[in-house]
């Protein structure tokens, strides 16, 4: 048998990051909100999820404003 390979995880770098939280729900929303908030792994409501501060985050973010909530920026 062959070893498989081994994978190790890539330090991340350090930088600012955004605390989504869900705080609406995504049923009887446009298909496009709903693909958003699937994109940004939120599921259910209260989920908090924590993701990089980066523009195509901030543009996901601005798209459903009446879904979500920015917490710590």
């Amino acid at each position: 048998m062959t070893p498989k390979a081994v994978r190790t995880a890539r330090p991340r770098k350090k930088g600012k990051t955004l605390e989504i939280t869900q705080y609406r729900s995504g049923i009887c929303t446009p298909e496009n909100h709903k693909r958003t908030l699937k994109a940004l792994g939120l599921r259910r409501m209260n989920q908090k999820v924590v993701r990089p501060d980066n523009p195509a985050i901030r543009g996901m973010v601005q798209t459903i404003p009446h879904l979500v909530r920015i917490i710590g920026e």
